[in-house]
């Protein structure tokens, strides 16, 4: 289930990830989508990946997203923008779902390898829904230095190295054809749209139950980014290729 944190601190997000409409559509164009291609998104969230490359290619995307908040976002702008034939959203913790095999011209699945337990877990669940020759794409942090300053928070989570992100990615029959890198401008605006998100909340909501344990998280994850995380986190879209049989 998606923390209390995320609800609130994404509910202005549009991508609720570190990237950009652009480079969302050059991802479209790296991975040849057109009318008639069929994209699994895992994780769909809000919708905004969706409903952005069914717009601009035509393209067919079934989405699985966990947190009914967002979900319901997602159907609703999904009607709005005037997708709602091409794109459709299930209600579901996607680990639990039975994906068809080789159904899919490409697998998504940006910023959300927890869904499997990590990169490792997510591609094995991914590349057997890709027909051979299409593409699984995973949106992953990575670390750009190594070791980690010793004040950083959070040192425990399960990034690579850019290089150690490929050589995973690549450790099977997948091989990575297209990075799309997160830029500092991406960064800022996905960190400060949560600043603002949760400042609005607490300010509207003290008495809600869990206001404690929202303004703790933001403020780790505040001061974490500013001291540390704006320089050594990165992350990057990873276009993996399914060569054909």
């Amino acid at each position: 289930m998606i923390p209390r944190y995320y609800v609130v601190a994404e509910q202005n997000h549009e991508l609720q990830n570190p990237t950009s409409e652009e480079k969302l559509l050059l991802l479209g164009r790296r991975i040849r989508l057109a009318p008639g291609s069929r994209v699994l998104d895992v994780a769909s969230g809000r919708g905004g990946p969706a409903i952005l490359l069914a717009q601009e290619f035509g393209c067919t995307i079934e989405g699985i997203e966990v947190a009914p908040e967002f979900h319901a976002v997602a159907v609703e702008r999904a009607a709005s923008a005037g997708v709602g034939e091409l794109v459709s959203f299930r209600l579901a913790d996607a680990a639990n779902e039975e994906l068809a095999a080789g159904a899919y011209d490409a697998a998504l699945c940006l910023g959300a390898s927890f869904v499997y337990g990590g990169l490792a877990g997510t591609l094995d669940a991914l590349e057997p829904t890709v027909r051979p020759g299409g593409h699984v794409v995973v949106g992953e942090p990575y670390w750009r230095s190594w070791p980690l300053p010793d004040d950083y928070a959070d040192r425990d989570e399960p990034f690579t190295s850019l290089d150690g992100t490929v050589a995973i990615l690549e450790s099977g029959d997948l091989r990575v054809v297209t990075l799309i890198d997160a830029s500092r401008d991406d960064w800022d605006r996905y960190e400060t749209l949560h600043w603002r998100a949760v400042e609005e909340w607490l300010a509207e909501s003290p008495d809600d139950p869990d206001a404690d344990e929202v303004r703790t998280s933001y403020e780790r994850w505040k001061r974490t980014y500013l001291r540390h995380g704006r320089e050594l986190l990165g992350w990057a879209i990873f276009v993996a290729w399914k060569p054909p049989a």
